[in-house]
């Protein structure tokens, strides 16, 4: 009887047009309009592209085109040159062409339009070619011999310096809004955990009415349509992370099977949650409803599906505000495989998120059995 009972639960909810789009059409259809939205914005901002300049006097200068030659040989591409005529410089600069003018007679100097981040670069290059150049000709002048060794240890000082990614996960930040859409496609299990409570109470529901007449244990029907609703939502889960993951390419790390875990595990916390808001008998359905999507809504808000930056204010000036929002705790879960790939973080939160569910079921089922009405 219990797999005929779980059998009748998700077929009744399958058809569920209403359920179904909140549960998964409409989580896919915001995260087509994010990728829309946030697609690409992390490479712009983050790319750099060489800095525009032209380079007039003596275009044989050695010393210039074996530094520059050197820094598109180990892959620094600063710089875009031109080499040109004084007059045409001038009109490149002024028409914003390029962001400064290297003048290579007597000497090198540079002549800069505004003061911004690539004019800055550009001087500090300036200053840094300035000081080996006059190293290398003193050198060649004075000790030939030990030129080579010079120019080597010049060589050598650029290399000390070697950039080192502090992790090989997704640095994309707008990828977040992703892991709180996910969150927020959990905590929609609610609805299913809803319907939980509302059929299995008499005062509310003519279903309720006749499982509470009925012979069958009102346990086995409570516990049949609890597994309903997780497997339902688990594969509402599993659609929703594919669509992310496959069709819309959204980086999930390497570790994209736990992800699945991950979220499925917050479906349960959502349908649990939603179990243990339905279970409360004084309270209509559509006072339910509205209840349980509200709090899902401001739970997201916080965990930052609306303010990127949400969560990490609250870190810093409510901490304990992240430990207890449930969006949070499921998109923290995602964000640590992503970004770090860190299975101790993962397993902490995973325990959370298991912890709060057994809590809200407790709940639902503790206001749910044995209740007595005067009448049905």
């Amino acid at each position: 009887m219990f797999l005929h009972d779980l059998k009748y639960f998700i077929k009744v909810h399958v058809r569920r047009r209403d359920l179904l789009f909140w549960l998964m059409l409409f989580p896919l259809v915001l995260g087509c309009f994010f990728k829309m939205a946030f697609g690409g914005l992390y490479e712009m901002e983050t790319k750099s592209d060489p800095i525009p300049v032209a380079v007039t006097g003596s275009q044989e200068d050695g010393i210039f085109k074996s530094v520059t030659d050197a820094l598109d040989e180990s892959g620094e591409d600063i710089l875009d040159i031109t080499y040109t005529d004084e007059q045409t410089a001038l009109d490149m600069l002024e028409k914003q062409k390029v962001k400064g003018i290297i003048t290579l007679d007597g000497g090198i100097s540079l002549r800069v339009a505004s003061n911004g981040l690539e004019e800055t670069i550009l001087s500090m290059f300036v200053g840094q070619y300035s000081v080996y150049e006059k190293l290398v000709k003193d050198t060649a002048k004075e000790s030939p011999q030990a030129l080579e060794n010079v120019v080597a240890s010049l060589s050598a000082e650029y290399d000390t310096v070697k950039s080192k990614s502090v992790t090989s996960g997704n640095t994309d930040n707008y990828t977040q809004y992703f892991y709180n859409l996910i969150a927020m496609a959990a905590l929609y299990g609610a609805l299913l955990g809803l319907n939980i409570g509302t059929e299995n109470q008499a005062n509310l529901s003519a279903l309720g009415a006749k499982k509470c007449v009925s012979p069958a244990p009102k346990w086995r029907m409570l516990t049949a349509d609890i597994f309903g609703a997780y497997i339902l939502q688990t594969l509402c889960m599993i659609i929703c992370v594919s669509f992310f993951a496959f069709v819309l390419k959204v980086d999930f790390g390497s570790e994209l099977p736990l992800v699945y875990i991950s979220s499925a595990v917050g479906g349960m916390l959502g349908v649990s949650a939603g179990f243990a808001i339905g279970s409360v008998s004084r309270l209509s359905s559509s006072v339910k409803m509205s209840l349980s999507m509200a709090v899902t809504m401001f739970a997201c808000f916080l965990s930052g599906l609306m303010v990127g930056n949400m969560k990490s204010i609250l870190a810093e000036k409510a901490p304990w505000v992240n430990e207890l929002n449930p969006a949070a705790v499921i998109s923290d879960s995602i964000y640590c495989l992503g970004l770090f790939g860190d299975h101790v973080r993962f397993m902490y939160k995973f325990t959370e998120m298991i912890a709060m569910s057994a809590v809200f079921c407790t709940v639902g089922i503790l206001l749910t059995r044995r209740r007595k009405y005067a009448s049905i």
